[in-house]
């Protein structure tokens, strides 16, 4: 039997022999109460409500209540009212990605919005909501990753199959550090989740920011932040799914996700909907369980497969890096890169705190000669801004300390180096040749190292 053909059986096999009617019971807040439907509904099934104007309002189970079931709509409300009628049908739980996805912009449900046409379908199924890859069957990550930007090639080196978090307040450059990443990357297929995107900065970052070099080896999934929080949940579920499709084809997939915060704000307005207690500022138990079953499907794929290299996003509230989510979330990941808003004030952009930042891959990932530079590079930068504060008051004088004194010598040929235009992108290997000749070192021709190890405490080895 052909691939074809066993598609068309996949889906009549679905389809349901009978059609199951419920009716509208009860409606609180975001939540419906239909009944009439028990035992021919499971949390996570689908089902379709009429409204008074013959509108059809798709919904999703998320719980059930003295025999009657609770589902959230993925639209509006407006229509619905007591007594009307609920269709019972099959959970989309699965997607068939293709190829030729390339280059588009689609929504949580698999469907186009560029007006480029249908997107063809593919012969294998995908769940959207599918389960981390087992840990034993992986492969360790890869070879350095080449991600266009100095900072992060030098100080924060990444690696194929790496899961690396961008911690930063809001607009300090998350998305403009994400849209350098997509369009400078040497990653053969990049997967953007715009995940509760404001609506009018969704287009600008597809054109301007990502512009027709990143889209071509992209695709893009929005869900904007006027939509439910079910559409918002199921758009980072529909990343990760196209994804690992790409993994598997084998390609080296850069999946990066804006923002995981918001993924979590979705799933905490479903919980508390359905009656769940909140504990750490307003945040259910469920959104601490569902982080890792989203994130841990990044990562290196198993043998004969490719690897998803993650880059999420994480919007911390009033600047503050240790608020629950993103606690969560950096205990979950491979690094994280934390954006400062003091830093982006004094006019350097991408705003990245080197001395905060980390990348768990290193230093295994590199040779001795970039260990040693990037070591001396830090001892500088880390001398100047311990004395910041007086020597911007005048208040040091030049003589008291040697090694003070050499880090102010050095300190404007860093901040350059650091510094980098959206439209600008250095090469890894290039990256280490402009710091050595900062720092007046040389370094040898870099060798292949072996993949990095990382420990059960998340320290490379």
């Amino acid at each position: 039997m052909s691939k074809f053909s066993e598609k068309i059986v996949s889906e009549i096999n679905q389809l349901l022999s009978i059609r199951v009617f419920g009716q509208v019971k009860n409606i609180v807040g975001l939540l419906v109460e239909i009944g009439g439907v028990q035992g021919n509904l499971s949390i996570g099934d689908h089902c379709t409500i009429f409204t008074r104007t013959d509108k059809q309002v798709k919904c999703e189970v998320v719980g059930f209540l003295k025999g009657n079931a609770l589902v959230m709509p993925f639209d509006s409300l407006d229509g619905i009212g007591m007594g009307c009628r609920a269709e019972i049908g099959n959970a989309d739980s699965a997607i068939h990605p293709d190829i030729s996805w390339l280059g588009r912009v689609i929504n949580a449900f698999g469907e186009p919005i560029d007006g480029k046409g249908p997107l063809a379908q593919g012969t294998k199924p995908y769940a959207i909501r599918n389960s981390p890859p087992p840990a034993h069957t992986r492969q360790r990550v890869g070879d350095k990753m080449d991600l266009g930007i100095r900072a992060i090639n030098t100080f924060l080196t990444c690696c194929q199959g790496q899961r690396m978090g961008v911690f930063a307040g809001s607009g300090i450059g998350k998305s403009s550090i994400l849209s350098m990443m997509a369009r400078h990357t040497n990653a053969e297929v990049g997967v953007i989740g715009l995940i509760g995107e404001r609506g009018r900065e969704a287009r600008e970052f597809i054109e301007d920011h990502l512009g027709e070099d990143g889209l071509a080896k992209s695709i893009v999934v929005v869900a904007t932040s006027d939509e439910s929080p079910l559409v918002r949940r199921q758009a980072a579920y529909m990343t990760m799914a196209v994804a690992e499709y790409f993994r598997d084809q084998p390609k080296q997939v850069l999946c990066m996700m804006d923002s995981v915060t918001r993924f979590a704000m979705a799933q905490r307005e479903i919980s508390l909907s359905v009656g769940e207690p909140p504990t750490s500022k307003g945040y259910t138990p469920s959104v601490f369980a569902e982080l890792p079953r989203l994130l841990e499907r990044a990562g290196p794929g198993a043998e004969g497969q490719g690897s998803i290299t993650g880059l999420f996003t994480v919007l911390v509230e009033g600047d503050d890096h240790n608020e629950p989510v993103a606690d969560a979330v950096r205990g979950i990941l491979d690094g994280h890169i934390i954006l400062e808003r003091e830093i982006a004030e004094r006019g350097r952009y991408p705003a990245i705190n080197i001395l905060r930042s980390v990348s768990r891959t290193m230093p295994g990932c590199n040779t001795d000669d970039q260990n040693a530079l990037i070591a001396r590079a830090r001892q500088l930068i880390s001398t100047y801004e311990d004395m910041a504060e007086l020597i911007r008051l005048g208040a040091y004088r030049r003589g008291s300390d040697l090694k003070v004194d050499e880090a102010i010598r050095y300190h404007d040929a860093l901040e350059g180096f650091l510094s980098q235009e959206i439209s600008e992108t250095t090469d890894l290997k290039v990256c280490y040749t402009e710091l050595a000749d900062i720092l007046g070192l040389a370094i040898e021709p870099e060798q292949a190292a072996p993949a990095p190890e990382i420990s059960p405490d998340g320290a490379a080895v």
